[in-house]
Protein backbone atom coordinates (compact mmCIF):
# COMPACT_ATOMS: atom_id res chain seq x y z
CA UNK A 1 0.00 0.00 0.00
CA UNK A 2 1.13 3.74 -0.86
CA UNK A 3 2.24 5.41 2.73
CA UNK A 4 -0.62 8.06 3.13
CA UNK A 5 1.16 11.69 2.16
CA UNK A 6 1.79 14.35 4.66
CA UNK A 7 1.75 17.60 2.73
CA UNK A 8 0.50 18.64 -0.31
CA UNK A 9 2.05 22.35 -1.49
CA UNK A 10 0.47 23.31 -3.71
CA UNK A 11 1.11 26.10 -6.39
CA UNK A 12 -1.09 28.01 -8.51
CA UNK A 13 0.97 29.25 -11.61
CA UNK A 14 -0.35 31.90 -14.35
CA UNK A 15 2.20 32.71 -17.42
CA UNK A 16 5.67 33.01 -15.25
CA UNK A 17 7.52 29.56 -16.18
CA UNK A 18 10.67 30.76 -15.38
CA UNK A 19 9.87 31.47 -11.57
CA UNK A 20 7.71 28.44 -11.45
CA UNK A 21 10.75 26.80 -12.63
CA UNK A 22 12.79 28.60 -9.50
CA UNK A 23 10.49 27.64 -6.89
CA UNK A 24 10.27 23.96 -8.08
CA UNK A 25 14.30 23.80 -7.89
CA UNK A 26 13.76 25.22 -4.02
CA UNK A 27 11.22 22.60 -2.65
CA UNK A 28 13.12 20.03 -3.75
CA UNK A 29 16.01 21.57 -1.27
CA UNK A 30 13.44 21.61 1.31
CA UNK A 31 14.13 19.95 5.11
CA UNK A 32 10.89 18.07 5.28
CA UNK A 33 12.46 15.75 8.37
CA UNK A 34 11.16 12.46 7.35
CA UNK A 35 7.48 13.96 6.17
CA UNK A 36 5.71 12.56 3.34
CA UNK A 37 5.59 15.57 1.04
CA UNK A 38 3.92 16.20 -2.76
CA UNK A 39 3.67 19.00 -5.17
CA UNK A 40 0.44 19.73 -6.93
CA UNK A 41 0.71 22.67 -9.93
CA UNK A 42 -2.22 24.11 -11.38
CA UNK A 43 -1.33 25.96 -14.37
CA UNK A 44 -4.45 28.65 -14.81
CA UNK A 45 -3.39 29.61 -18.51
CA UNK A 46 -5.48 28.50 -21.16
CA UNK A 47 -2.26 28.58 -23.41
CA UNK A 48 -0.87 26.22 -20.96
CA UNK A 49 2.38 28.15 -20.51
CA UNK A 50 3.45 25.83 -17.78
CA UNK A 51 3.59 23.01 -19.90
CA UNK A 52 7.18 22.78 -20.49
CA UNK A 53 8.37 23.23 -17.14
CA UNK A 54 6.41 20.83 -15.87
CA UNK A 55 7.42 17.95 -17.89
CA UNK A 56 11.16 18.65 -17.20
CA UNK A 57 10.36 18.36 -13.60
CA UNK A 58 8.11 15.04 -14.07
CA UNK A 59 11.10 12.74 -14.36
CA UNK A 60 13.49 14.45 -11.90
CA UNK A 61 11.33 16.08 -8.74
CA UNK A 62 12.50 13.73 -6.06
CA UNK A 63 8.74 14.13 -4.39
CA UNK A 64 5.71 13.00 -6.28
CA UNK A 65 4.57 16.24 -8.67
CA UNK A 66 0.59 16.54 -9.66
CA UNK A 67 0.27 18.84 -12.74
CA UNK A 68 -3.09 20.10 -13.55
CA UNK A 69 -4.69 22.37 -16.30
CA UNK A 70 -7.33 24.73 -15.33
CA UNK A 71 -8.02 26.58 -18.74
CA UNK A 72 -10.44 28.96 -16.92
CA UNK A 73 -8.20 32.08 -15.72
CA UNK A 74 -9.76 32.20 -11.98
CA UNK A 75 -8.16 31.83 -9.22
CA UNK A 76 -10.33 30.28 -7.27
CA UNK A 77 -10.66 27.68 -9.54
CA UNK A 78 -7.40 27.03 -9.53
CA UNK A 79 -7.10 26.74 -6.03
CA UNK A 80 -10.07 24.49 -5.95
CA UNK A 81 -8.52 21.86 -8.24
CA UNK A 82 -4.99 22.14 -6.01
CA UNK A 83 -6.85 21.67 -3.45
CA UNK A 84 -9.38 18.49 -5.04
CA UNK A 85 -5.82 16.80 -6.54
CA UNK A 86 -3.98 16.91 -3.26
CA UNK A 87 -3.86 13.91 -1.24
CA UNK A 88 -2.26 15.39 1.66
CA UNK A 89 -3.47 16.15 5.01
CA UNK A 90 -2.21 19.44 5.15
CA UNK A 91 -2.19 21.67 2.16
CA UNK A 92 0.41 23.78 2.15
CA UNK A 93 0.15 27.21 -0.58
CA UNK A 94 3.20 28.93 -2.03
CA UNK A 95 2.31 31.58 -4.66
CA UNK A 96 4.46 30.61 -8.52
CA UNK A 97 6.62 33.61 -7.69
CA UNK A 98 8.10 33.32 -4.12
CA UNK A 99 10.95 31.07 -3.19
CA UNK A 100 10.89 29.51 0.10
CA UNK A 101 13.76 29.41 2.61
CA UNK A 102 15.47 26.30 3.16
CA UNK A 103 14.00 25.20 6.72
CA UNK A 104 9.98 26.54 5.50
CA UNK A 105 8.41 23.54 6.13
CA UNK A 106 10.21 22.58 9.36
CA UNK A 107 8.88 25.42 10.95
CA UNK A 108 5.75 25.76 9.48
CA UNK A 109 5.02 21.77 10.98
CA UNK A 110 6.52 22.87 14.59
CA UNK A 111 4.40 25.76 14.92
CA UNK A 112 1.09 24.26 14.27
CA UNK A 113 2.47 21.08 16.72
CA UNK A 114 3.45 23.43 19.47
CA UNK A 115 -0.11 25.11 18.71
CA UNK A 116 -2.18 22.75 16.99
CA UNK A 117 -3.55 25.21 14.62
CA UNK A 118 -5.51 24.10 11.43
CA UNK A 119 -3.70 26.87 9.79
CA UNK A 120 -0.30 28.74 9.88
CA UNK A 121 0.22 31.63 8.08
CA UNK A 122 4.15 32.97 7.88
CA UNK A 123 5.98 36.32 5.88
CA UNK A 124 5.98 36.93 2.19
CA UNK A 125 9.58 39.46 2.01
CA UNK A 126 9.65 41.37 -0.66
CA UNK A 127 12.81 40.65 -3.52
CA UNK A 128 13.83 43.72 -5.13
CA UNK A 129 15.68 43.80 -8.31
CA UNK A 130 18.39 45.74 -9.31
CA UNK A 131 16.76 48.34 -10.75
CA UNK A 132 13.82 48.90 -8.42
CA UNK A 133 13.47 52.40 -8.34
CA UNK A 134 15.11 53.88 -4.11
CA UNK A 135 11.51 55.43 -3.33
CA UNK A 136 10.13 51.97 -3.87
CA UNK A 137 12.13 50.78 -1.48
CA UNK A 138 12.45 53.15 0.88
CA UNK A 139 8.35 53.95 1.16
CA UNK A 140 8.33 49.62 2.40
CA UNK A 141 4.92 49.38 -0.14
CA UNK A 142 5.02 45.63 -0.04
CA UNK A 143 6.36 44.73 3.41
CA UNK A 144 3.41 43.36 5.20
CA UNK A 145 3.00 43.09 8.74
CA UNK A 146 4.79 40.33 10.51
CA UNK A 147 4.08 39.21 14.12
CA UNK A 148 5.57 36.71 16.73
CA UNK A 149 5.28 33.60 16.36
CA UNK A 150 2.45 32.01 18.22
CA UNK A 151 0.44 35.21 17.67
CA UNK A 152 -3.64 34.84 16.69
CA UNK A 153 -4.33 35.61 13.14
CA UNK A 154 -7.73 37.49 12.03
CA UNK A 155 -8.99 37.45 8.44
CA UNK A 156 -6.85 40.95 8.00
CA UNK A 157 -3.43 39.16 7.48
CA UNK A 158 -4.85 35.89 6.14
CA UNK A 159 -3.72 35.13 2.59
CA UNK A 160 -2.83 31.81 0.43
CA UNK A 161 0.55 33.55 -0.37
CA UNK A 162 2.65 31.37 2.48
CA UNK A 163 0.13 29.56 4.07
CA UNK A 164 0.14 25.60 5.80
CA UNK A 165 -3.95 24.38 5.91
CA UNK A 166 -5.62 21.43 7.60
CA UNK A 167 -7.03 19.76 4.45
CA UNK A 168 -10.34 18.20 6.35
CA UNK A 169 -10.92 22.24 7.19
CA UNK A 170 -10.90 22.78 3.35
CA UNK A 171 -12.91 19.90 2.24
CA UNK A 172 -15.82 20.84 4.53
CA UNK A 173 -15.89 24.56 2.95
CA UNK A 174 -17.91 24.99 -0.27
CA UNK A 175 -14.89 25.00 -3.47
CA UNK A 176 -13.33 25.37 -0.66
CA UNK A 177 -12.88 28.84 -2.72
CA UNK A 178 -15.54 31.02 -3.64
CA UNK A 179 -15.49 31.20 -7.20
CA UNK A 180 -17.26 34.29 -7.74
CA UNK A 181 -14.00 36.36 -6.05
CA UNK A 182 -11.89 34.53 -8.63
CA UNK A 183 -11.05 37.01 -10.78
CA UNK A 184 -11.69 39.98 -8.55
CA UNK A 185 -9.54 38.80 -5.32
CA UNK A 186 -10.28 38.31 -1.48
CA UNK A 187 -11.00 34.38 -2.25
CA UNK A 188 -8.74 34.17 0.36
CA UNK A 189 -10.35 36.32 2.65
CA UNK A 190 -13.80 35.01 2.01
CA UNK A 191 -12.44 31.45 2.94
CA UNK A 192 -10.37 32.42 6.02
CA UNK A 193 -13.68 34.35 7.03
CA UNK A 194 -15.75 30.47 6.47
CA UNK A 195 -13.16 28.79 8.49
CA UNK A 196 -12.89 31.06 11.79
CA UNK A 197 -16.86 31.25 11.71
CA UNK A 198 -16.79 27.58 12.08
CA UNK A 199 -14.25 27.52 15.01
CA UNK A 200 -10.66 27.32 13.08
CA UNK A 201 -7.62 28.42 14.82
CA UNK A 202 -5.23 30.56 12.59
CA UNK A 203 -1.77 31.21 14.25
CA UNK A 204 1.68 32.90 12.35
CA UNK A 205 4.74 31.59 12.41
CA UNK A 206 7.69 34.42 11.85
CA UNK A 207 10.41 31.70 11.08
CA UNK A 208 8.79 30.58 7.85
CA UNK A 209 9.66 33.27 5.55
CA UNK A 210 9.50 32.89 1.82
CA UNK A 211 10.85 35.90 -0.71
CA UNK A 212 8.80 37.22 -3.35
CA UNK A 213 9.79 39.17 -6.80
CA UNK A 214 9.17 42.53 -7.44
CA UNK A 215 9.19 42.65 -10.90
CA UNK A 216 9.51 45.97 -12.80
CA UNK A 217 5.96 46.32 -13.94
CA UNK A 218 4.61 46.49 -10.03
CA UNK A 219 7.35 48.29 -8.92
CA UNK A 220 6.24 51.54 -9.57
CA UNK A 221 2.62 54.40 -9.08
CA UNK A 222 0.30 53.06 -11.09
CA UNK A 223 0.66 49.83 -10.25
CA UNK A 224 0.28 50.53 -6.51
CA UNK A 225 -2.85 52.61 -6.94
CA UNK A 226 -4.30 50.22 -9.22
CA UNK A 227 -4.08 47.59 -6.21
CA UNK A 228 -5.31 50.02 -3.63
CA UNK A 229 -8.24 50.59 -5.51
CA UNK A 230 -8.66 46.78 -6.38
CA UNK A 231 -8.35 46.08 -2.23
CA UNK A 232 -10.87 48.98 -1.27
CA UNK A 233 -13.19 46.91 -3.77
CA UNK A 234 -12.40 43.66 -2.69
CA UNK A 235 -12.49 44.91 1.00
CA UNK A 236 -15.92 46.13 0.92
CA UNK A 237 -17.32 43.19 -1.28
CA UNK A 238 -15.77 40.79 1.38
CA UNK A 239 -17.99 42.57 3.88
CA UNK A 240 -21.11 42.47 2.40
CA UNK A 241 -20.98 39.04 0.37
CA UNK A 242 -22.68 36.72 3.42
CA UNK A 243 -25.12 39.51 3.78
CA UNK A 244 -28.79 39.60 2.73
CA UNK A 245 -31.74 42.14 2.89
CA UNK A 246 -31.96 44.83 4.94
CA UNK A 247 -28.97 44.19 6.72
CA UNK A 248 -26.36 43.97 3.46
CA UNK A 249 -28.10 47.49 2.57
CA UNK A 250 -27.41 48.86 6.09
CA UNK A 251 -23.74 47.77 5.84
CA UNK A 252 -23.26 48.53 2.41
CA UNK A 253 -24.72 52.00 3.42
CA UNK A 254 -22.37 52.35 6.65
CA UNK A 255 -19.00 51.45 4.57
CA UNK A 256 -20.06 53.82 1.41
CA UNK A 257 -20.66 56.74 3.46
CA UNK A 258 -17.07 56.16 6.04
CA UNK A 259 -15.40 55.48 2.28
CA UNK A 260 -16.51 59.27 1.62
CA UNK A 261 -15.66 60.80 4.98
CA UNK A 262 -12.31 58.85 4.46
CA UNK A 263 -11.80 59.75 0.78
CA UNK A 264 -12.07 63.61 1.21
CA UNK A 265 -9.30 63.96 4.35
CA UNK A 266 -7.01 60.97 2.56
CA UNK A 267 -7.28 63.05 -0.56
CA UNK A 268 -6.97 66.50 1.82
CA UNK A 269 -3.67 64.83 3.24
CA UNK A 270 -2.30 63.67 0.03
CA UNK A 271 -2.10 67.44 -1.26
CA UNK A 272 -0.58 68.78 2.12
CA UNK A 273 2.21 65.99 2.30
CA UNK A 274 3.17 66.11 -1.69
CA UNK A 275 5.26 69.51 -0.95
CA UNK A 276 6.99 67.78 2.16
CA UNK A 277 7.02 63.91 1.11
CA UNK A 278 6.91 62.08 -1.97
CA UNK A 279 6.78 58.62 0.34
CA UNK A 280 3.79 60.25 2.42
CA UNK A 281 2.18 61.53 -0.34
CA UNK A 282 2.02 58.31 -2.09
CA UNK A 283 0.79 56.32 1.08
CA UNK A 284 -2.19 58.79 1.39
CA UNK A 285 -3.09 58.96 -2.33
CA UNK A 286 -3.20 55.00 -2.17
CA UNK A 287 -5.40 55.36 0.42
CA UNK A 288 -7.61 57.65 -1.83
CA UNK A 289 -7.81 54.85 -4.28
CA UNK A 290 -8.63 52.37 -1.92
CA UNK A 291 -12.08 54.58 -0.53
CA UNK A 292 -12.34 55.17 -4.01
CA UNK A 293 -12.60 50.97 -4.85
CA UNK A 294 -15.13 50.99 -2.14
CA UNK A 295 -17.41 53.25 -3.38
CA UNK A 296 -17.10 51.97 -7.13
CA UNK A 297 -17.75 48.45 -6.00
CA UNK A 298 -20.77 49.82 -3.75
CA UNK A 299 -21.88 51.17 -7.26
CA UNK A 300 -21.62 48.14 -9.29
CA UNK A 301 -18.44 48.14 -10.86
CA UNK A 302 -15.76 45.11 -11.02
CA UNK A 303 -12.13 45.18 -11.18
CA UNK A 304 -10.61 42.49 -12.74
CA UNK A 305 -7.26 41.56 -10.98
CA UNK A 306 -6.47 38.34 -11.70
CA UNK A 307 -6.42 36.35 -15.70
CA UNK A 308 -5.30 39.36 -17.54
Amino acid sequence: MTAPIDISICICTFRRPALLDQLLMALTEQACDGLRVEVVVVDNDPAGSAGEVLRGWQSRMPMPLHARHETTPNIAQARNAAVHTAQGEWVLFIDDDEAPDADWIRHLVQTQREYNADAVFAPVLPRYLADTPDWIRTGDFFNRRRFATGTAITTKDARTGNVLIRRSKLMVMPGPFDTAFGRTGAEDTMLFRDMLAHGASFIWCDEATVSEEVPAQRANLNWLLRRSYRLGQTYVLSEIARLGGLQRFLRATQLGVRALVQLLIAAGVTLLALPFSRIAAVRWLRTTLAQCGKLSALAGHRYHEYGN
